[in-house]
């Protein structure tokens, strides 16, 4: 089981250096932020972008992956998305990974002036993104025509440092994106279902989780080719509330086939709410029985 940490740019980056290089000396597998132009309700708070903070990252970290968790076109083109994307990559000499999903309802959706999308349209639009930055970062030169977006004769050199290009972590719970997981990705990443019940929550998890097997099956894929990434804390309860149940969650998460799990830094208040002293306990004393 590999471990992964969320840090949330809501940081000035001399407080935040600390945090990216702590996870990696903790031994952490990949860190992660999130990529929004706002968030919820610290959308009126400190906010960074993610494809800056990630760059800083990968000046103050040698062995980590790096991950946006995650971009989506919201607010993104994949033509110029390509660039910063082959850029991180570049940066970081090969640790990227690159989450991507639809995009939600909330901010993003909207502070660019555009009109919330239906759930299909979602899915149809990040369709398009996909696979036309999938193209991108495999090919030179790329002229493409989509109901959403357009590429004219974009250019990729000097392409990037993974080959063929950096791997896609597909955020779907849906069946049209479990394909196009399935199809684009080398990961996948859920969040469950929203409820108040915990148990429920596991359910939800372990159906999904079903769902992603039937949907690989019938795209003739062998499921070991997929990674399978657990964000803990969409749960009902924090995953880092306490040490023992830091490690029951991973526990739980492995037997149902899940090869990475994620857990967020803790803050002071609002979500998230929590206590380092826990994290250092998880990451110095759960983390080295674990693997």
């Amino acid at each position: 089981m590999r471990v992964g940490i969320v840090i949330l740019p809501d940081r000035r980056w001399a407080q935040a250096r600390r945090r990216w290089r702590q996870a990696e000396e903790w031994g952490f597998d990949h860190a992660w932020t999130y990529d929004h132009l706002g968030w919820r309700d610290l959308v009126d708070g400190p906010w960074f972008d993610s494809v800056g903070t990630l760059t800083a990252a990968a000046g103050v970290t040698s062995r980590i992956k790096l991950g946006t968790l995650v971009a989506s076109p919201n607010f993104r083109h994949p033509v110029h998305f390509a660039r910063q994307v082959t850029t991180l990559d570049d940066v970081s000499a090969g640790r990227l990974l690159l989450g991507v999903g639809a995009g939600g309802i909330g901010f993003d959706a909207t502070v660019l002036g555009g009109q919330t999308l239906p759930p299909r349209a979602r899915v149809d639009r990040f369709a398009e993104f996909t696979e036309l930055l999938d193209l991108l970062l495999r090919q030179e030169r790329v002229t493409w025509q989509g109901e959403y977006f357009t590429a004219v004769d974009a250019r990729s050199t000097p392409g990037c440092v993974q080959t063929p290009r950096v791997p896609f972590v597909m955020a779907a719970n849906g069946k049209r994106s479990l394909r196009l997981a399935a199809r684009f990705g080398q990961g996948w990443v859920t969040i469950g279902e929203a409820t108040d019940d915990l148990d429920d929550w596991w359910r939800s998890v372990a159906a999904l989780s079903e769902r992603l097997d039937e949907t690989l099956a019938a795209d003739g894929r062998d499921p070991a080719t997929l990674d399978r990434y657990l964000s803990l804390d969409s749960a009902p309860v924090f995953s880092l509330s306490s040490a023992g149940y830091f490690a029951e969650a991973v526990g739980r998460a492995a037997e149902l086939g899940f090869t990475d799990v994620i857990t967020h830094w803790p803050r002071e208040s609002s979500w998230y709410a929590g206590d380092e002293a826990v994290l250092e306990t998880v990451a110095t004393e759960v983390l080295p029985k674990i693997r």
